[in-house]
C-alpha cells in the first residue's frame, strides 16, 4: 500500500507536467500572495510571455515617485525572468502602458539601467487609467539566447 502511494505521489507531478506539454508558468510572489488569476510568465520552449507588470500596489499607495515605480515593475520582471533561467538581455520585445506620456523620459531613466547594450524593441502607450492606481504597466517577450 505504501508503495502505491509514493507511485502516486512520484508519479502525478510527472503526469500533470507531460499535460502541459513543454510550458512551464511561472508565477511570482505578489501574484502568489493577492491570489491573482494569472501567472506572471509563461515559458514555452525557448520562449517567455511577461504578463503585463505593475508595481506593488501597496507601494503605490504610499506614494512611490515614478521612477521607484517604474524600478519595482522591473525588478518584479527580472524576477520574472530569472524564474525562467533567464537574463534581461533575452528580453526582445516589451509593451509599455502608461496614464501620463509626460513620464517618458523618467521611465527611460529606470529602463535604461536594465539592459546592458541591445535594447528590446518597444511601444510606449499612453492610457487612462491601469490597475491599482498605477502609473505603468509593463509586459514583454523573451527568447533565449541561441535559438
Amino acid at each position: 500500500m505504501k508503495s502505491r502511494i509514493l507511485f502516486l505521489v512520484v508519479l502525478f507531478p510527472l503526469v500533470a507536467l507531460a499535460q502541459q506539454g513543454d510550458r512551464k508558468f511561472l508565477s511570482s510572489d505578489l501574484a502568489r500572495t493577492r491570489n491573482l488569476p494569472f501567472s506572471s510568465g509563461v515559458l514555452v520552449g525557448n520562449t517567455l510571455y511577461i504578463a503585463g507588470t505593475t508595481a506593488d500596489p501597496d507601494k503605490i499607495k504610499a506614494g512611490l515617485t515614478p521612477e521607484a515605480e517604474a524600478r519595482d515593475i522591473m525588478e518584479q520582471i527580472k524576477a520574472t525572468v530569472s524564474k525562467a533561467g533567464m537574463t534581461m538581455d533575452d528580453i526582445v520585445s516589451m509593451q509599455v502602458f502608461t496614464t501620463d506620456l509626460n513620464l517618458y523620459d523618467a521611465f527611460n531613466g529606470v529602463y535604461r539601467s536594465y539592459f546592458k547594450m541591445n535594447y528590446p524593441a518597444r511601444a510606449f502607450i499612453g492610457g487612462t487609467k491601469l490597475l491599482f492606481g498605477s502609473r505603468f504597466e509593463v509586459l514583454g517577450l523573451a527568447v533565449r539566447k541561441g535559438t
